[in-house]
Protein backbone atom coordinates (compact mmCIF):
# COMPACT_ATOMS: atom_id res chain seq x y z
CA UNK A 1 0.00 0.00 0.00
CA UNK A 2 0.94 3.30 -0.65
CA UNK A 3 -0.01 6.73 1.02
CA UNK A 4 0.50 10.27 -0.15
CA UNK A 5 0.10 13.35 1.70
CA UNK A 6 -0.84 16.87 0.21
CA UNK A 7 0.89 19.60 2.46
CA UNK A 8 -1.20 22.74 0.44
CA UNK A 9 1.55 25.58 2.13
CA UNK A 10 4.04 27.89 0.49
CA UNK A 11 5.88 30.74 1.52
CA UNK A 12 5.51 32.12 -2.20
CA UNK A 13 3.80 31.59 -5.03
CA UNK A 14 6.25 30.36 -7.84
CA UNK A 15 5.31 31.64 -10.72
CA UNK A 16 4.86 28.62 -12.83
CA UNK A 17 2.79 26.50 -10.17
CA UNK A 18 -0.65 25.83 -10.50
CA UNK A 19 -0.91 23.01 -8.00
CA UNK A 20 -3.09 23.32 -5.04
CA UNK A 21 -1.31 25.39 -2.28
CA UNK A 22 -1.92 28.80 0.39
CA UNK A 23 0.63 31.09 1.33
CA UNK A 24 -1.46 31.89 4.50
CA UNK A 25 0.21 29.53 6.87
CA UNK A 26 -2.84 30.54 9.64
CA UNK A 27 -4.74 26.93 9.32
CA UNK A 28 -1.20 24.66 9.05
CA UNK A 29 -1.85 23.13 12.10
CA UNK A 30 -5.61 23.13 12.06
CA UNK A 31 -4.97 21.25 8.81
CA UNK A 32 -2.64 19.03 10.34
CA UNK A 33 -5.23 17.83 12.68
CA UNK A 34 -7.58 17.49 9.90
CA UNK A 35 -5.10 15.27 7.97
CA UNK A 36 -4.94 13.17 10.69
CA UNK A 37 -8.57 13.01 11.39
CA UNK A 38 -8.84 11.68 7.21
CA UNK A 39 -6.02 9.37 7.96
CA UNK A 40 -8.61 7.66 10.64
CA UNK A 41 -11.37 8.07 8.72
CA UNK A 42 -9.83 6.84 5.25
CA UNK A 43 -7.71 3.59 6.91
CA UNK A 44 -10.19 0.63 5.37
CA UNK A 45 -9.74 2.17 2.10
CA UNK A 46 -6.90 -0.10 0.51
CA UNK A 47 -6.80 -3.71 1.24
CA UNK A 48 -3.75 -3.96 2.74
CA UNK A 49 -2.54 -2.30 6.15
CA UNK A 50 0.92 -2.18 5.41
CA UNK A 51 2.62 1.14 3.93
CA UNK A 52 5.12 0.28 1.06
CA UNK A 53 5.87 3.92 0.55
CA UNK A 54 4.62 7.27 2.36
CA UNK A 55 5.06 10.49 0.50
CA UNK A 56 5.05 14.19 1.48
CA UNK A 57 3.72 16.61 -1.44
CA UNK A 58 2.83 19.70 -2.21
CA UNK A 59 3.13 22.75 -1.54
CA UNK A 60 6.06 22.71 0.45
CA UNK A 61 6.16 19.81 3.28
CA UNK A 62 9.38 20.76 4.39
CA UNK A 63 7.29 23.63 6.23
CA UNK A 64 6.20 21.46 8.63
CA UNK A 65 7.59 21.84 12.37
CA UNK A 66 8.76 18.73 14.41
CA UNK A 67 5.75 18.86 16.36
CA UNK A 68 3.43 18.85 13.26
CA UNK A 69 5.49 15.84 11.64
CA UNK A 70 5.03 13.56 14.37
CA UNK A 71 1.28 14.22 15.12
CA UNK A 72 1.00 12.96 11.85
CA UNK A 73 3.23 9.74 12.02
CA UNK A 74 1.81 9.29 15.36
CA UNK A 75 -1.21 8.47 13.31
CA UNK A 76 0.37 6.91 10.76
CA UNK A 77 1.46 4.35 12.65
CA UNK A 78 -1.87 4.18 14.91
CA UNK A 79 -3.34 2.96 12.28
CA UNK A 80 -1.22 1.59 9.78
CA UNK A 81 1.67 -0.93 9.54
CA UNK A 82 4.80 0.87 8.28
CA UNK A 83 7.08 -1.71 6.47
CA UNK A 84 11.16 -1.47 8.20
CA UNK A 85 12.00 -1.00 4.32
CA UNK A 86 9.81 1.86 3.49
CA UNK A 87 10.46 4.70 1.24
CA UNK A 88 9.66 7.46 2.86
CA UNK A 89 9.94 11.07 1.10
CA UNK A 90 9.16 14.61 1.79
CA UNK A 91 9.61 17.10 -0.62
CA UNK A 92 11.52 20.05 0.45
CA UNK A 93 12.57 23.42 -0.87
CA UNK A 94 16.63 24.75 -0.52
CA UNK A 95 16.13 27.39 2.00
CA UNK A 96 14.39 25.17 4.31
CA UNK A 97 17.08 22.83 4.79
CA UNK A 98 19.13 24.13 7.06
CA UNK A 99 20.96 21.98 9.93
CA UNK A 100 18.68 21.81 12.29
CA UNK A 101 15.80 21.23 10.17
CA UNK A 102 17.52 18.53 8.54
CA UNK A 103 18.30 16.88 11.63
CA UNK A 104 14.48 16.80 12.58
CA UNK A 105 13.70 15.61 8.98
CA UNK A 106 16.24 12.32 9.72
CA UNK A 107 14.15 11.33 12.47
CA UNK A 108 10.69 10.73 10.20
CA UNK A 109 11.88 10.28 6.45
CA UNK A 110 14.49 8.71 4.78
CA UNK A 111 14.32 10.14 1.14
CA UNK A 112 14.63 13.62 0.32
CA UNK A 113 12.95 15.26 -2.98
CA UNK A 114 14.74 18.84 -3.62
CA UNK A 115 12.89 21.37 -5.62
CA UNK A 116 16.53 23.03 -6.95
CA UNK A 117 14.98 23.72 -10.33
CA UNK A 118 17.52 25.87 -11.94
CA UNK A 119 21.19 26.91 -10.38
CA UNK A 120 20.95 30.50 -12.27
CA UNK A 121 19.98 33.10 -9.84
CA UNK A 122 18.38 35.69 -12.06
CA UNK A 123 16.55 32.61 -13.18
CA UNK A 124 15.46 31.95 -9.66
CA UNK A 125 14.54 35.57 -8.98
CA UNK A 126 12.34 35.37 -12.10
CA UNK A 127 10.12 32.33 -11.24
CA UNK A 128 9.63 33.54 -7.74
CA UNK A 129 11.54 30.96 -6.01
CA UNK A 130 12.18 31.58 -2.27
CA UNK A 131 16.10 29.95 -2.49
CA UNK A 132 19.03 31.20 -3.84
CA UNK A 133 21.20 30.04 -5.95
CA UNK A 134 24.39 29.41 -3.36
CA UNK A 135 21.48 27.31 -1.44
CA UNK A 136 20.60 25.00 -4.10
CA UNK A 137 24.06 24.14 -4.48
CA UNK A 138 24.68 23.91 -0.65
CA UNK A 139 21.46 22.07 0.27
CA UNK A 140 22.52 18.73 -0.62
CA UNK A 141 25.98 18.87 0.84
CA UNK A 142 24.07 19.67 4.10
CA UNK A 143 21.65 16.57 3.18
CA UNK A 144 24.35 14.19 2.82
CA UNK A 145 25.93 15.25 5.87
CA UNK A 146 23.07 15.39 7.84
CA UNK A 147 22.81 11.63 7.00
CA UNK A 148 20.46 11.53 3.87
CA UNK A 149 21.63 9.55 0.94
CA UNK A 150 18.87 8.85 -0.96
CA UNK A 151 17.63 12.05 -2.50
CA UNK A 152 16.40 13.35 -5.33
CA UNK A 153 16.44 17.08 -7.13
CA UNK A 154 14.06 18.20 -9.68
CA UNK A 155 15.62 20.52 -12.41
CA UNK A 156 13.47 22.34 -15.75
CA UNK A 157 14.64 23.02 -18.62
CA UNK A 158 12.67 24.97 -21.76
CA UNK A 159 13.12 28.04 -19.80
CA UNK A 160 12.04 31.16 -22.04
CA UNK A 161 13.78 33.08 -19.50
CA UNK A 162 14.78 37.51 -20.96
CA UNK A 163 16.74 37.87 -17.45
CA UNK A 164 19.07 35.36 -17.50
CA UNK A 165 22.75 36.55 -18.64
CA UNK A 166 23.31 32.93 -20.05
CA UNK A 167 21.71 32.38 -23.43
CA UNK A 168 18.94 29.52 -23.22
CA UNK A 169 21.25 26.31 -24.14
CA UNK A 170 24.35 27.26 -22.02
CA UNK A 171 21.98 27.68 -18.36
CA UNK A 172 20.74 24.12 -19.57
CA UNK A 173 24.41 22.55 -20.14
CA UNK A 174 25.58 24.51 -16.55
CA UNK A 175 22.61 23.15 -14.71
CA UNK A 176 22.98 19.97 -15.76
CA UNK A 177 26.70 19.78 -15.42
CA UNK A 178 26.21 21.28 -11.55
CA UNK A 179 23.87 18.62 -10.66
CA UNK A 180 26.08 15.85 -11.86
CA UNK A 181 28.88 17.39 -9.19
CA UNK A 182 26.21 16.79 -6.58
CA UNK A 183 26.39 13.26 -7.78
CA UNK A 184 22.61 12.72 -6.68
CA UNK A 185 21.32 8.67 -7.33
CA UNK A 186 17.86 10.44 -8.32
CA UNK A 187 16.90 13.45 -10.95
CA UNK A 188 13.42 14.64 -12.36
CA UNK A 189 13.53 17.32 -14.96
CA UNK A 190 10.45 18.59 -15.97
CA UNK A 191 9.95 21.11 -19.40
CA UNK A 192 8.66 24.41 -18.03
CA UNK A 193 4.74 24.52 -18.90
CA UNK A 194 2.56 28.10 -19.01
CA UNK A 195 -0.79 27.01 -17.40
CA UNK A 196 -3.58 29.81 -17.22
CA UNK A 197 -3.98 30.17 -13.24
CA UNK A 198 -0.35 31.50 -13.04
CA UNK A 199 1.73 34.28 -13.18
CA UNK A 200 3.82 33.30 -15.98
CA UNK A 201 0.19 32.18 -17.93
CA UNK A 202 -1.43 36.07 -16.79
CA UNK A 203 2.36 37.28 -18.05
CA UNK A 204 2.29 35.32 -21.67
CA UNK A 205 -1.35 36.44 -21.91
CA UNK A 206 -0.52 40.42 -21.28
CA UNK A 207 2.34 39.61 -23.82
CA UNK A 208 5.00 40.09 -21.19
CA UNK A 209 6.27 36.30 -21.95
CA UNK A 210 7.07 34.34 -25.00
CA UNK A 211 5.10 30.48 -25.52
CA UNK A 212 7.50 27.57 -24.66
CA UNK A 213 9.85 27.02 -28.02
CA UNK A 214 8.83 23.58 -28.69
CA UNK A 215 12.16 22.85 -30.16
CA UNK A 216 13.98 24.45 -27.43
CA UNK A 217 12.47 22.27 -25.27
CA UNK A 218 13.06 18.97 -27.41
CA UNK A 219 16.86 20.03 -27.53
CA UNK A 220 17.42 20.31 -23.66
CA UNK A 221 15.24 16.87 -23.36
CA UNK A 222 17.29 15.02 -25.99
CA UNK A 223 20.94 16.98 -23.96
CA UNK A 224 19.48 15.64 -20.81
CA UNK A 225 18.86 12.21 -21.97
CA UNK A 226 22.59 11.40 -23.88
CA UNK A 227 23.98 13.76 -20.40
CA UNK A 228 22.44 11.60 -18.09
CA UNK A 229 23.17 8.31 -19.28
CA UNK A 230 26.26 8.53 -20.66
CA UNK A 231 26.52 9.54 -17.02
CA UNK A 232 25.15 6.45 -15.52
CA UNK A 233 21.52 7.19 -15.02
CA UNK A 234 18.84 4.92 -16.38
CA UNK A 235 16.25 6.80 -18.27
CA UNK A 236 13.46 4.81 -16.39
CA UNK A 237 10.42 7.46 -16.98
CA UNK A 238 10.38 10.10 -19.27
CA UNK A 239 10.86 12.92 -16.61
CA UNK A 240 12.84 10.55 -14.12
CA UNK A 241 16.89 9.10 -14.34
CA UNK A 242 18.46 7.39 -11.24
CA UNK A 243 21.11 5.25 -10.43
CA UNK A 244 20.64 1.50 -10.84
CA UNK A 245 17.99 0.75 -8.38
CA UNK A 246 17.31 3.90 -6.59
CA UNK A 247 14.34 4.14 -9.04
CA UNK A 248 11.14 6.48 -6.54
CA UNK A 249 9.15 3.66 -5.25
CA UNK A 250 6.72 5.68 -4.74
CA UNK A 251 6.05 6.79 -8.23
CA UNK A 252 6.72 3.73 -9.77
CA UNK A 253 3.68 2.61 -7.92
CA UNK A 254 1.21 5.41 -9.49
CA UNK A 255 3.19 4.43 -13.15
CA UNK A 256 2.80 0.41 -12.13
CA UNK A 257 -1.28 1.12 -11.59
CA UNK A 258 -0.42 0.17 -7.64
CA UNK A 259 -3.45 1.50 -5.72
CA UNK A 260 -2.75 4.24 -3.45
CA UNK A 261 -4.71 6.67 -0.55
CA UNK A 262 -3.79 10.44 -0.37
CA UNK A 263 -5.16 12.53 2.03
CA UNK A 264 -5.01 16.53 2.24
CA UNK A 265 -7.31 18.81 0.22
CA UNK A 266 -6.61 17.96 -3.55
CA UNK A 267 -5.05 14.32 -3.27
CA UNK A 268 -6.30 11.82 -5.43
CA UNK A 269 -6.87 8.47 -4.33
CA UNK A 270 -6.96 5.00 -6.90
CA UNK A 271 -7.86 1.36 -6.35
CA UNK A 272 -7.84 0.22 -9.84
CA UNK A 273 -11.05 0.53 -10.46
CA UNK A 274 -11.92 3.38 -8.91
CA UNK A 275 -10.32 7.51 -8.60
CA UNK A 276 -11.23 9.65 -5.37
CA UNK A 277 -10.39 13.42 -5.13
CA UNK A 278 -10.23 15.37 -2.55
CA UNK A 279 -11.59 19.29 -2.56
CA UNK A 280 -9.48 21.70 -3.15
CA UNK A 281 -9.45 24.25 -0.66
CA UNK A 282 -8.05 24.29 3.11
CA UNK A 283 -10.77 25.93 4.66
CA UNK A 284 -14.24 23.37 3.64
CA UNK A 285 -11.26 20.44 3.71
CA UNK A 286 -10.97 21.19 7.02
CA UNK A 287 -14.50 21.72 7.84
CA UNK A 288 -15.65 18.90 6.76
CA UNK A 289 -13.04 16.57 8.57
CA UNK A 290 -13.84 18.52 11.68
CA UNK A 291 -17.73 16.93 11.46
CA UNK A 292 -16.10 13.33 10.20
CA UNK A 293 -16.77 13.73 6.70
CA UNK A 294 -14.04 12.96 3.85
CA UNK A 295 -14.77 15.79 0.95
CA UNK A 296 -14.12 13.71 -1.87
CA UNK A 297 -15.57 13.12 -5.08
CA UNK A 298 -15.65 9.43 -6.34
CA UNK A 299 -15.20 8.40 -10.07
CA UNK A 300 -15.78 4.88 -11.28
CA UNK A 301 -13.11 3.72 -13.74
CA UNK A 302 -14.59 2.69 -16.66
CA UNK A 303 -12.75 -0.40 -18.64
CA UNK A 304 -11.78 2.22 -21.40
CA UNK A 305 -10.45 4.36 -18.57
CA UNK A 306 -8.49 1.86 -17.07
CA UNK A 307 -6.65 0.64 -20.23
CA UNK A 308 -6.48 4.49 -21.44
CA UNK A 309 -4.60 4.87 -18.03
CA UNK A 310 -2.15 2.21 -18.19
CA UNK A 311 -1.51 3.37 -21.81
CA UNK A 312 -0.57 6.60 -20.63
CA UNK A 313 1.23 6.01 -17.70
CA UNK A 314 2.57 2.85 -18.21
CA UNK A 315 4.46 3.80 -21.83
CA UNK A 316 6.18 6.62 -20.13
CA UNK A 317 8.28 4.32 -18.42
CA UNK A 318 10.96 2.10 -19.48
CA UNK A 319 8.92 -0.81 -18.83
CA UNK A 320 5.97 -0.11 -21.17
CA UNK A 321 2.91 -1.32 -21.61
CA UNK A 322 2.41 -5.45 -21.59
CA UNK A 323 -0.63 -6.35 -24.28
CA UNK A 324 -1.24 -9.39 -22.33
CA UNK A 325 -2.65 -6.94 -19.09
CA UNK A 326 -4.30 -4.36 -21.94
CA UNK A 327 -6.07 -7.33 -23.32
CA UNK A 328 -7.08 -8.54 -19.96
CA UNK A 329 -8.63 -4.99 -18.98
CA UNK A 330 -10.07 -4.68 -22.22
CA UNK A 331 -11.38 -8.09 -21.83
CA UNK A 332 -10.58 -8.70 -25.71
CA UNK A 333 -7.57 -8.85 -27.36
CA UNK A 334 -6.02 -5.19 -27.40
CA UNK A 335 -3.28 -6.11 -30.04
CA UNK A 336 -6.54 -6.90 -32.97
CA UNK A 337 -8.70 -4.44 -31.22
CA UNK A 338 -5.91 -1.71 -31.90
CA UNK A 339 -4.14 -2.90 -35.33
CA UNK A 340 -4.44 -0.11 -37.43
CA UNK A 341 -3.13 2.21 -34.96
CA UNK A 342 -0.94 0.06 -33.41
CA UNK A 343 0.88 -0.36 -37.38
CA UNK A 344 0.58 3.49 -37.53
CA UNK A 345 2.53 3.97 -34.30
CA UNK A 346 5.18 0.96 -35.42
CA UNK A 347 5.72 3.02 -38.98
CA UNK A 348 5.96 6.38 -37.44
CA UNK A 349 9.17 5.07 -35.63
CA UNK A 350 7.83 5.93 -32.14
CA UNK A 351 6.42 2.41 -30.78
CA UNK A 352 8.42 -0.81 -31.03
CA UNK A 353 6.99 -4.21 -29.61
CA UNK A 354 9.43 -6.32 -27.78
CA UNK A 355 7.38 -10.01 -26.86
CA UNK A 356 4.67 -8.83 -25.11
CA UNK A 357 5.82 -5.34 -24.38
CA UNK A 358 4.91 -1.85 -26.18
CA UNK A 359 7.90 0.54 -25.91
CA UNK A 360 8.52 3.94 -26.48
CA UNK A 361 11.63 4.37 -28.78
CA UNK A 362 13.64 7.35 -28.08
CA UNK A 363 11.93 9.42 -30.69
CA UNK A 364 8.68 8.36 -29.42
CA UNK A 365 9.39 9.61 -26.14
CA UNK A 366 9.51 13.50 -27.46
CA UNK A 367 5.71 12.09 -28.46
CA UNK A 368 4.44 10.20 -25.14
CA UNK A 369 1.20 12.09 -24.85
CA UNK A 370 0.41 11.64 -28.57
CA UNK A 371 1.35 7.87 -29.09
CA UNK A 372 -1.02 6.93 -25.64
CA UNK A 373 -3.59 8.71 -26.99
CA UNK A 374 -3.28 7.39 -30.54
CA UNK A 375 -4.27 4.06 -28.87
CA UNK A 376 -6.94 4.67 -26.46
CA UNK A 377 -10.15 2.49 -26.60
CA UNK A 378 -13.71 4.12 -26.54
Amino acid sequence: MHLYLHIPFCKQACHYCDFHFSTNLSQKSALVEAICAEIKLQKEYLSSKTLQTVYFGGGTPSLLTEAELARIFETIHNEFSVSPTAEITLEANPDDLQDQKLQVLRRYVNRLSIGLQTFDEPTLRWMNRAHTAAEAETCVWRAREAGFENMSVDLIYGIPDPTTTDQPATLWQTDLQKMLTLDVPHLSAYALTIEPDTAFGRWKQKGKLPAVDENLAAEQFEELTKVLTTAGYEHYEISNFAKPGQYARHNTAYWQRKPYLGVGPSAHSYTGFSRQYNIANNARYVTALQKGEVPATVETLTIADQVNEYLLTGLRTKWGCSLTELSTLLGGDFSQTQSSDLAAMYASGWLVRDNDQLRLTEAGKLFADRVAASLFVE
